[in-house]
């Protein structure tokens, strides 16, 4: 084998398309998108039927898999040290340095206990928000592992499925619109091929492809032959042979500009930096406030400062947040993964949950995509019905028509019998197959006689190809159409009748038009069939296509799925509007709608759609729930007019052209199993099903997520805030109260350490459970949430303010009470101290109370309470406690802070009473 075209080139593709054919000759350096293509099928000694599955593995194993040597990404030292530079980790920092800064002054020691335990617990905060994020970065790489795509490769003569990955310099490759193109390929022949290849050049016009050069000399034309990895094909198809993989292709020279892009901020990790950048300034503003209080008001001694100053930076800091987001996203993504969506772009967890409005497809997704011919009809006016348990005799009308439809047809036949193809297609195929109408081709998966052919396009509505044989009065070659009926109908002025080819009338015309509209009302998709004797392969579009022959109609159906009229009743319970956009007839849209429950009541075409001022289209998509015959260019104004209007919009789509509309929607969901790489490359979500059914479940499993956020950052600040309040408060009131303490140096309320416990192991995983709480039994049974409203709403922050102000009330309360009662300030210190850390945890339950929640439906939750305790008890009762500065308690310590709980308790029940009936009546 020459292995010259295979190898790394010396020269790019464009220095070597540069070069003139004849001096590229006399080096011995003839690029190889400039061989013919017998010359390039000869250096990799292969042949149109492929290689052989043997021949295969080996160079499987000689080049090595398919894959771009991607790059490092952020390396695991990068990510450990991203986790001890925010803005709040970093003021933690300072408040070690402060506590050591104590030793400068005379007399003093430097807080070395303190400093070390808050630098011991930052590290275990950065060590574990580390595997959190490592962990994501492999789920990530993992589900990008999942989305691989496969290639469609003719090994041996059959054609087959493979993992794009064992693709190999060769192999013969059979690509069709919506493709991307595996590796570097030469073109052995194609039909209308235009490929995108915006990736490698930047130019966004589709390029034409063929098989040959047609000028030698040029540059440009000798790339019309290539097809190179990374591109996509957007219109016709193509084979073509793989003359180079991996690192070996263009694509993989400039591997270093095309690396994989990393996630984006997820809306809610801004709002998280942004409302740490907040609490930072907002703490050295207090902080500031309280020292110059405390040094030029009350005397306070220095030393007395700088540890207020460090307490009230550890109160202030939530320092279990970063881990409980990246952990939170991490189970929403793999949840909705277990739901059969696949989350590209983690924002969409966001997203999902404010969606208020579901343009979707009809075929595939409210249907099985699983379209079977029933019924045709032919010109003698002769209505057959296919799916008969006998059957219909088969008569040359009916052979005719049948065999149009199998051989205007692209669908391919696989190794095992099946057939891979539209899915419109295939059916066409399979039910000529049951009648004994048969395209032996179709197991060479090639194009047999096709002499030409004009592809099918969405405004085209019809596809037409040249061979040399027909059965079918007339001599060759013929001209076979088939399409949307009324534009077969419309190039049509005969019909074949009895074997007969003859004029067309107004009264035949007219029956035809009638009998599509019967089969739509019976929710059939109908397609029509055409062909003409003595067609020209050369001739131009426009001439091929007219004049023809009408052989019938073929009427499929594809029932709808089951689930999706439950799926669609409980959207429309959530708030949710559901609207079909489909290709089809309005009747067939009609009739689908009405059996999965979407109002078809109003139905607009797309060429309504088009006609229609922005203005019209904003009033007509309130009251319009299906729109039929529509392009992908009328799903984008779709969407552009529902977004204007206010709405969140989750779209799906398959094809290569709805990408535009599928990158502009707030969720573009596209399918798994029939969508094109394309469609799928500019979505946020892949149905894994391609099933409405999923996109109901992960709309609720996003809603459910999204108020597991709002949970543990309601239960964060609310402890972070009285935290700040009984630091500042206590202060000012303990110089006030007892000053014969507080005057004392180093008097406290309460100690940085024992805070940064409490919000760290007393809070933290009690907020990671909240992170994996069930979704509450209503969450479909509620609007969705503002287009705009953040994770701190209304009722949020008004819990947030409320508990804190509980929680000081109560547990400075109990501190003074402790002190006036014991006399020693480490004793009234543990107490509080106590206090906030059973608190906390039954605080745990009171933010559950707005979503309805049992106690014990999150089994993690009443684990990590049950650790969280555990560990405190640990630390009161073990010489641990010399560290933290508290000391073990007694009954009546433990008498007083149960007494405090009483109205600690009764606020919280009274917060979530109001809060209810103001923020969410």
């Amino acid at each position: 084998m020459d292995i010259r075209l295979h190898a790394p080139f010396n020269r790019s593709v464009h220095e070597q398309a540069t070069v003139p054919r004849e001096e590229a000759d006399e080096r011995g350096d003839v690029p190889w998108h400039a061989l013919e293509s017998e010359a390039v099928l000869s250096n990799l000694d292969t042949s149109p039927d492929g290689l052989d599955s043997e021949e295969a593995a080996q160079r499987l194993d000689a080049y090595g898999p398919n894959i771009l040597t991607e790059e490092d990404g952020i390396s695991p030292l990068s990510l450990l040290v991203s986790q001890f530079t925010g803005p709040l980790i970093l003021l933690l920092f300072v408040a070690a340095g402060l506590s050591l800064a104590v030793g400068v002054l005379p007399g003093r020691e430097p807080g070395y206990t303190d400093a070390v335990l808050i630098l011991l617990i930052l590290l275990g905060n950065g060590l574990f928000g580390f595997i959190q994020d490592y962990r994501a970065e492999k789920a990530l790489a993992a589900l990008r592992e999942m989305s691989t795509p496969d290639a469609t490769v003719r090994r041996g003569g059959t054609v087959r499925e493979i993992s794009a990955d064992e693709v190999v310099p060769g192999d013969i490759i059979i690509l069709e619109a919506g493709d991307a193109v595996p590796a570097d390929a030469r073109i052995l022949s194609a039909a209308d091929c235009r490929a995108d290849e915006s990736t490698l050049t930047g130019e966004s016009v589709p390029v034409g492809k063929g098989p040959d050069p047609v000028d030698s000399d040029a540059a440009l034309a000798d790339h019309r032959s290539v097809l190179h990895a990374g591109t996509t094909v957007v219109r016709g198809r193509a084979e073509a042979v793989v003359v180079a993989t991996a690192m070996g292709t263009e694509l993989g020279t400039i591997a270093d500009q095309l690396g994989q892009a990393r996630q984006r901020e997820t809306p809610f990790e801004i709002e998280v930096d942004r409302l740490g950048r907040r609490i930072g300034i907002g703490i050295v503003a207090l902080i500031l406030v309280i020292a110059a209080i405390q040094l030029f008001v009350t005397a306070t001694d220095p030393v007395t400062v700088l540890l207020v100053a460090v307490t009230l930076a550890v109160a202030a800091v939530p320092e279990g947040l970063p881990a409980v987001v990246t952990l939170t996203l991490a189970l929403g993504s793999r949840t909705l993964l277990n739901r059969n969506a696949l989350v590209r772009n983690l924002s969409v967890v966001e997203s999902l949950g404010a969606v208020d409005f579901i343009v979707t497809d009809k075929t595939g997704t409210l249907t099985e995509n699983r379209m079977t011919v029933t019924r045709a009809w032919l010109p003698d006016d002769r209505t057959v019905e296919l799916d008969d348990d006998n059957g219909p005799e088969l008569d040359p009308a009916l052979s005719a028509l049948l065999s149009c439809g199998t051989r205007c047809n692209d669908a391919k036949k696989l190794d095992d019998g099946s057939y891979r193809g539209d899915p419109t297609e295939v059916a066409l195929v399979s039910v000529a197959a049951e009648f004994g109408v048969d395209d032996d081709d179709k197991d060479g998966g090639g194009t047999g006689d096709r002499l030409h052919e004009v592809s099918f396009t969405s405004e085209r509505k019809r596809m037409t190809i040249v061979v040399d044989e027909f059965d079918a009065p007339g001599d060759g070659p013929f001209a076979l159409m088939k399409g949307a009926p009324e534009v077969v109908l419309d190039r049509c002025d005969r019909v074949l009748v009895d074997g007969a080819i003859e004029p067309l009338g107004d009264e035949l015309r007219q029956r035809i038009e009638t009998t599509t509209s019967e089969f739509a009302d019976d929710a059939l998709r109908v397609l029509g069939f055409a062909y003409a004797p003595d067609a020209d392969p050369n001739a131009d579009e426009s001439a091929l296509e007219s004049e023809l022959v009408f052989l019938g109609l073929q009427g499929m159906t594809d029932p709808p799925r089951d689930g999706v009229a439950g799926a669609v009743t409980d959207c429309l319970n959530a708030g949710i509007h559901v609207t079909m956009a489909t290709g089809d007839t309005p009747q067939t849209a009609r009739a689908i709608a009405t059996e999965v429950g979407i109002d078809a009541s109003s139905v607009l075409t797309g060429t309504e759609v088009g006609g229609l001022s922005d203005a019209e289209l904003h009033r007509a998509i309130e009251e319009t729930r299906v729109f039929a015959r529509v392009s992908p260019e009328h799903k984008v104004r779709i969407l552009r007019a529902l977004q204007d209007a206010g709405y969140t919009v989750a779209m799906t789509g398959d094809g290569v052209n709805d990408a535009p509309a599928l990158g502009n929607a707030d969720v573009g969901i596209a399918m798994g199993e029939r969508g094109t790489q394309v469609a799928q490359g500019a979505s946020d979500v892949v149905l894994r099903d391609d099933n409405f059914v999923t996109i109901r479940d992960a709309i609720a499993e996003g809603r459910g997520i999204f108020d597991n956020i709002r949970k543990f950052v309601n239960y964060l600040l609310s402890a972070n805030t009285g935290e700040v309040l009984v630091v500042f408060l206590g202060t000012l009131l303990g110089a006030l109260l007892f000053p014969e303490v507080f005057s004392a140096s180093s008097a406290l309320v309460i100690t940085p350490v024992a805070l940064l416990w409490i919000n760290l192991v007393t809070d933290g995983f009690p907020a990671l459970a909240l992170g994996a709480d069930p979704k509450s039994d209503d969450v479909m049974n509620r609007p969705p949430r503002p287009r705009h409203e953040g994770v701190l709403d209304r009722y949020t922050v008004a819990s947030i303010i409320g508990i804190g102000v509980a929680l000081t009330g109560t547990g400075l309360g109990v501190f003074f009470y402790a002190l006036s009662e014991s006399g020693d300030l480490v004793v009234a210190q543990t107490v509080l101290f106590t206090f906030l850390v059973t608190a906390e945890l039954v605080r745990t339950q009171s933010v559950r109370l707005r979503y309805r929640l049992s106690p014990f439906s999150n089994p993690w939750l009443l684990g990590a309470v049950g650790l969280s305790l555990a560990l405190h008890l640990m630390l009161l009762y073990t010489p641990v406690s010399t560290l933290f500065g508290v000391v073990p308690l007694g009954l009546e310590a433990w008498g007083w802070i149960a007494g405090a709980f009483v109205p600690f308790l009764v606020a919280n029940l009274l917060l979530v009473w109001v809060n209810d009936r103001v923020f969410d009546s």
